[in-house]
């Protein structure tokens, strides 16, 4: 397998590349996800593998080398297809001074593939991205017939905040309308969760809207804002990427019927398949002690099903620096950099 980086022309056209890839692509590999992660302190890394093309963000760490992590990558579709891959990359990375990559690649969880990933070598690890396990919706069909494939709880839901007079807008991802959807996020994640600065999410919705992948919603209750929601869609994939409302319910279901617009918007642009962008794994859904239990039981108010993905694993090219890594120099960058920064590392 030839491996090499992209050259500028491959760039230009790297979501279509992206696209090609056997999993039809994924928008966390997208050229406007890597350059967004700029802000965070990574460094793009476009790379192809014969016909693949892979998305790697790459960071140094002091005394080890660098680091690349692969978002919901390499875009195969196969435990044999990672095989053919992973020798050669390690090849590759190893001459750029790589120590490990962190690959996501989106295979469904099984035992049989965790023991597959195992004799490759590979070492599980706590996932990135939050759908390592999710809800997914097909919306390939007619909007009734859609509306009718939901749980009755959330056709209820829907129907209920309509009749008592909640509605749900696509509006500008305009800097009056990004503050007002941060301060509604920042709301629902207190005590909850962590979320990155304005900046960040500023700039990644503006991104987004500014090539057609992202749309920004509100929904209403008597003129008041009461929920907010940005999705993205890439190629016949959408994702609801981020969601917040108020705490205080002043209509049932106005977060559903603003879910519901976004249905809409990702049929109307090409999605065939909807993902609600994580929930709790299938074992863990009817816990109500889980953390994310309430987001489970909204998201599975559209579709009962959960779908649990392989995760995230650890693939080791210099086996003593990365001994050294996942012994203490991961955890200790990581609390530095929280603790400087309040966000995230990764």
């Amino acid at each position: 397998m030839t491996i090499c980086f992209a050259r500028p022309a491959e760039i230009d056209q790297w979501n279509t590349l992206i696209l090609a890839n056997p999993d039809t692509g994924n928008v966390f590999q997208g050229a406007e996800f890597a350059e967004q992660k700029r802000m965070g302190g990574w460094t793009p890394r476009y790379i192809m593998a014969d016909t693949i093309a892979i998305t790697a963000l790459e960071k140094s760490v002091p005394g080890l080398g660098k680091l690349w992590y692969l978002p919901k990558g390499p875009g195969i579709t196969s435990v044999s297809q990672l095989d053919d891959l992973l020798s050669d990359l390690a090849v590759f990375a190893k001459q750029h001074n790589v120590f490990v990559i962190k690959i996501e690649p989106e295979l469904p969880d099984s035992n049989e593939t965790r023991s597959d990933f195992l004799k490759l070598g590979l070492v599980k690890v706590t996932p990135v991205q939050p759908n390592f396990s999710t809800i997914k919706l097909d919306i390939s069909t007619d909007l009734d017939t859609v509306m009718a494939s939901l749980n009755q709880k959330g056709r209820h839901a829907i129907k209920r905040a309509e009749r008592d007079g909640a509605t749900a807008h696509l509006v500008e991802s305009s800097d009056e309308n990004c503050e007002l959807m941060y301060k509604l996020l920042a709301s629902t994640a207190e005590g909850s969760f962590r979320i990155r600065k304005y900046q960040y999410y500023k700039t990644f919705w503006q991104r987004y809207s500014a090539v057609g992948r992202g749309q920004l919603f509100f929904a209403y209750v008597d003129g008041k804002i009461v929920a907010g929601a940005y999705a993205v869609i890439f190629g016949s994939k959408s994702t609801y990427k981020d969601g917040a409302s108020v705490r205080e319910r002043t209509v049932y279901g106005a977060s559903h019927l603003l879910q519901w617009r976004v249905i809409e918007w990702a049929k109307a642009n090409g999605s065939v398949i909807h993902d609600f962008c994580g929930s709790p794994p299938a074992n863990e859904i009817k816990n109500a002690d889980h953390p994310h239990y309430g987001i489970g039981r909204f998201k599975t108010s559209f579709n009962k099903e959960v779908t649990d993905y392989i995760g995230a694993w650890d693939f080791a090219i210099n086996e003593a620096k990365y001994k050294m890594w996942s012994k203490i120099g991961e955890r200790l960058i990581v609390r530095l950099h929280n603790k400087r920064h309040n966000e995230n590392w990764y």
